[in-house]
Parts: structure tokens; C-alpha cells; sequence
């Protein structure tokens, strides 16, 4: 980091909660990545599966909330 910028006014994680809601990011392996290009060929897959297909969730509270999948990152759009 350079000398002259200056974050004294900046507030920490200001943004980090409508950036978790807003986006939902996978990645893919490299194999599976070579025959899905693009969002649409992983969307239309994707809901060619259905809802019916999500994996079983487990009981009991989670190690970390954070990082658990909610309703939105179901959603690859």
C-alpha cells in the first residue's frame, strides 16, 4: 500500500452485508467449467434439474452461519 492513501475516513465492512445478499458466486471446476462456457448454459441446466434435486440439509445449527447457502444462492443469476 502507498504512503499517500489515506483511509482514516473509511468505515469497515460498510457495504459487506448488501454485497452478501446481492451476490452469489460459485466456482467451478476446471472439468465441469470446460463443458458449462457460460451462465446461461449453467442456469438452463440448472433449472432443468429443479428444486426438487437441492441437497438434504442437515440438522442442528451450522459451524458457521456465514457460510451456509440460503435461498438466494440457489440462484445462479
Amino acid at each position: 500500500m502507498r504512503d499517500h492513501y489515506d483511509f482514516s475516513g473509511g468505515v469497515r465492512g460498510k457495504y459487506s452485508k448488501q454485497y452478501a445478499e446481492a451476490t452469489n458466486v460459485v466456482v467451478l471446476d476446471p472439468d465441469v467449467a470446460e463443458v458449462f462456457r457460460d451462465r446461461q448454459s449453467v442456469n438452463e441446466t440448472l433449472r432443468a434439474v429443479g428444486p426438487d434435486h437441492r441437497p438434504a440439509v442437515t440438522q442442528g445449527p451450522p459451524p458457521n452461519k456465514a457460510l451456509q447457502p440460503t435461498a438466494a444462492a440457489w440462484r445462479l443469476g
